[in-house]
Formats: C-alpha cells, structure tokens, sequence
C-alpha cells in the first residue's frame, strides 16, 4: 500500500465536522461559492437595468471577471484542503522516500500556491527525516498534486509558456501573471519556475520530436503527388552575446532543423533544436543526429528521400563528411544516399559579389548577375555560370581588390559544384534553399534572445531555448503532458506499508 491508497482510506472515514478553523475547507462547498454566484447575479441584473453604452458592458464585464477569478479561486483553496484529513494521526506516522526515513509531523502547515485564478492557502500534513540527517521536510499532498515552487501544475506550464513566446520579457510575463491571473511573483520565483519546468520538458523533448516527425512522414507518404517524402535537415549559426563574468562575448550558437515535405514538395512541418555556444557544437550534432535514427529506426512506410540543405560554414560541412555521409541505416545497417545541397541564396550572393567585380555597380551588372541566376537552376547551370564568368574575366583587368573579391567568389562556387545540382533537385522535390533554418535562427534567437537591453548567461539562454524549440516545433502539449504523467512514478514514490493496526483503525 502506498500513500495514495492509506490517505484514500482515511478520507472515506475522516470526519466531516472537524473542528479545526484554521483550514480553509472547513464547511460546505455551496454555502462558501453562494455570495459570488449572488453577486454575479446582481451585476447582471444591474446592467439590464440602466442604458446600455460601451461604458457600461466594459465595467460589467471587467466586474464579472474579477468575480468569476475569485469564484475559482475560492473553490480552488477549499477542494485542495479537503484532500488530506484534517486529523493528521489517520494518516501513516512513518513514511520511505527517496531510501530514507521520514516521520510525520502532527500538525498541518500551510503554504501559499499560485493558481490560475490567484494565490492560495493550503495546509497540509509534513513529514520530517526521522534520523535527523538535514534534508528538507516533505509534503506528500503538495508533491502528488504536482505542486512545484508554490505553483499549481497549470500555473506554471503558463508561466514557462509566455516566456517561451516571441518578444516575451520577465517584466512582461510577470505584468501578465498579475493583471490576468492576480499573481505577484518576483525574479526570482518567475526564474525557478520556468528552469523547473524547461528541465522537466527537456527530459522528454527527444520522444515528442520523434513522435511528431513519424506523424509528418505519415501525412507525407500518403499525399499525393509525384515526389518521395522528403526528409530534409539543415543547421545554422547565429551570434549570441554571452555574458561570462561582468563581460559579454558574442560567439556562435547552433540551430538545427528537421523538415518534412509531401509529395508535391510542400513543407508540412519542422522540428527544431537550438543550443548556445559550443566550440564544435558537439551537443547539436549529437542530439541532431539522436533524432534521425531514432525517427528511421521507427518508421515502416516508404522510404523518404534525404538530404541535407545548409550554406558551406565549417561546421555545417564537417557534420555532412563526418556523419552524414558515413551515417548507415540503423535496422539494415545499409549506407545511407544524403543528397547535399549547398543553399541556393548562399550561391546567388556570390553571384552578385562576381558581378560587382567584374563590371562594377550599375545595370550592366544587374543584368549579368539575374542572367545567371536563371541559368544556374537550369540543366549544368553551375558549369555555365563559371565559363561565363571566366570569360569575362579573361577580357578585364581587375584592381587587386576587385580581383581578390572575384577570385574568392568564383572559387567557392568551382569547389561545390557537385552540390549545386538545382535543376535535378527541383526535379526530385528535394528543397533549393536552406530558409526554414535561416528563419529558425531568426524565430528562435532573434525573436527572444536578442532583443533591446537583453544579457544572458549560458544556462539562462539555454533554459529558454528549451522551452523556445518545444513551442516552435509544435510539440509543447505533448512533452508537458508526459511531465504531468510522470509525477505519480517519479515525483511521488511508494510510501511505507502502515501497519495493520493503522490499517485496522483507518478502515
């Protein structure tokens, strides 16, 4: 038997008239929401009988939200504290969690919850190490109702979400909490929440992401059209200020994005990972390459075609030689076919940068360079691009400068040649462009950690990125209600069989 079971019990026999005042279920559920339901029914009835003006439904309506917050919130506080028995010998006097002892305190204590309707009181019954060892006293009742820094399990999942939105501040989520919801939290406490909660989702980001590409790829193979499903993946950096000591540094962060598209090459959906400055970015080829096994290991439909989009970046590069090309399938341990492609935008800059040097700003080079950038998503256009570059610039005498820029440009495209194919790709379906992961360093960074004024330290950044990716990919739900499913096996373990006597006496 666990608590669960042992506190069941002693609720079915515990006595409705307890005479302890200091807890707020004390009395009948219908006598202490009556006066609010009254009260609503006056606003009404008071607003139907003077002239109707805007000015008046926005009073009456801003009147019958506050009532209807304190109409929850009232019955909020009474049902919580009618969950433990208010004579606190019914429940076991010793308790086993986390392999160690604990014995029950004989009076109740209370504790302030932050819920969705507003703060709380709730009493509830503690339990002490019984060989004094220094850890914390436990509260069985606050932990199997998910209770975590003082915030019911609704609260905080709203917290964690309006600091994952876009253009989100703590200013701002804590202006929110308090004019919506009637919740004054500080810094501080807005800071514990949301690490809890971005570690809490974290654990189960990978299976979510897994589950919602399958899902994707099962859309996809069934459209219709004349393409494979394509299973596209790309990576990117960004710069992020980070602050060290009493100094920030700007180095690179990582993005990486998995997309799906349909048979006629339309994008149904991406997942997302982000993470702050790594050297390497060891940590976003890992968990990248974690999520394409998993989802290829696990998927039974047709084969998706697979590549690679991302610009020529050295880490985006050594990713592609390292990994992908020696990835091997991981139930027939067949060497997997990537289709690379270096990103059309990135090719056509260089273009410009080419026409620039060659013929100077004016129209003569705007006309070249949107020559050949036509020419480039035709049938060999690469291979036409360069001999047209070349000889022009066989027939001009460049300054140094303009030579430099020129030689720099025409060579990153003659040493990609093999993935500049963008004629073939577009006939296969497979994208031309890496911009899902370009907007992705824009939507996950930009949109968040970059605003006016912001500072962050590493973990700090990465606790939003967390929570940031969740609600980008589309797979926020999923992961915290697997954190809800979690607290009856994780959070709550078994508690000690009380004896029989106990047993006896709370039957």
């Amino acid at each position: 038997m666990n608590y669960s079971m042992f506190f069941a019990m002693a609720m079915a026999t515990a006595s409705k008239g307890s005479s302890s005042e200091q807890y707020a279920a004390d009395g009948n559920l219908r006598d202490r929401l009556e006066p609010f339901i009254e009260r609503l029914q006056r606003l009404f009835e008071e607003f139907a009988k003077q002239p109707v003006t805007p000015k008046a439904l926005f009073e009456m309506e801003r009147h019958v939200q506050d009532e209807v917050r304190e109409f929850g919130r009232s019955g909020m506080e009474w049902i919580l504290n009618r969950l433990e028995p208010n004579q606190c010998d019914t429940l076991p006097a010793h308790v086993n969690f986390e392999a160690g002892p604990y014995t029950r305190l004989n009076k109740k204590t209370p504790q302030t919850v932050a819920t969705l309707f507003g703060k709380i009181r709730l009493f509830r019954v503690g339990y002490r190490p019984t060989n004094k060892t220094g850890d914390p006293t436990i509260f069985p009742l606050a932990q199997q109702l998910g209770i975590v820094h003082g915030a019911t399990p609704a609260l905080a999942e709203l917290a964690g979400r309006l600091q994952a939105e876009t253009g989100a501040t703590q200013q701002q989520t804590l202006r929110r909490l308090k004019q919506e919801h009637g919740v004054n939290w500080g810094v501080k406490k807005l800071r514990e929440v949301t690490a809890y909660l971005s570690a809490a989702m974290t654990e189960h980001r990978h299976e979510v992401q897994v589950e919602k590409i399958l899902e994707l790829l099962a859309q996809a193979d069934k459209s219709k059209g004349r393409h494979r499903p394509v299973l596209s993946v790309g990576r990117d950096g960004i710069t992020l200020g980070v602050r060290l000591t009493k100094f920030s540094i700007f180095e690179v962060a990582s993005t990486g994005t998995i997309s799906v598209l349909d048979r006629r090459g339309h994008r149904l959906g991406t997942i997302y990972l982000a993470y702050t400055p790594e050297s390497y970015q060891g940590t976003m080829s890992a968990q990248l390459t974690r999520l394409l096994k998993d989802v290829l290991r696990r998927w039974e439909g047709t084969d998706p075609r697979l590549c690679y989009v991302t610009d020529a970046g050295d880490n985006e590069t050594s990713y592609y030689k390292n990994v992908l090309r020696r990835m091997r399938h991981p139930r027939t341990g067949e060497r997997l076919n990537w289709v690379r492609v270096i990103d059309y935008y990135h090719a056509s800059e260089r273009i410009w940068t080419m026409a620039d040097a060659l013929f100077g700003k004016g129209p003569v080079s705007k006309s070249w360079a949107r020559r050949m950038l036509k020419l480039l998503l035709k049938p060999r256009g690469i291979r036409r691009v360069l001999a047209s570059a070349a000889a022009v610039h066989a027939r001009e005498h460049l300054s140094k400068t303009k030579e430099n820029e020129f030689r720099k440009a025409y060579n990153y495209l003659r040493t990609r040649t093999k993935y500049m194919h963008y004629a073939a790709y577009r006939r296969v379906g497979v994208p031309l462009g890496s911009g899902v992961t370009e907007a992705g360093c824009k939507t996950i960074y930009t949109q968040r950690l970059k605003l006016s004024g912001m500072r962050w330290k590493t973990a700090g950044a990465q606790t939003i990125l967390n929570l940031r990716i969740l609600l980008l990919s589309r797979v926020w739900t999923q992961a915290y209600e697997r954190v809800l499913q979690s607290f009856e096996y994780v959070k709550v373990p078994p508690y000690a069989i009380p004896t029989r006597q106990a047993a006896k006496k709370a039957a």
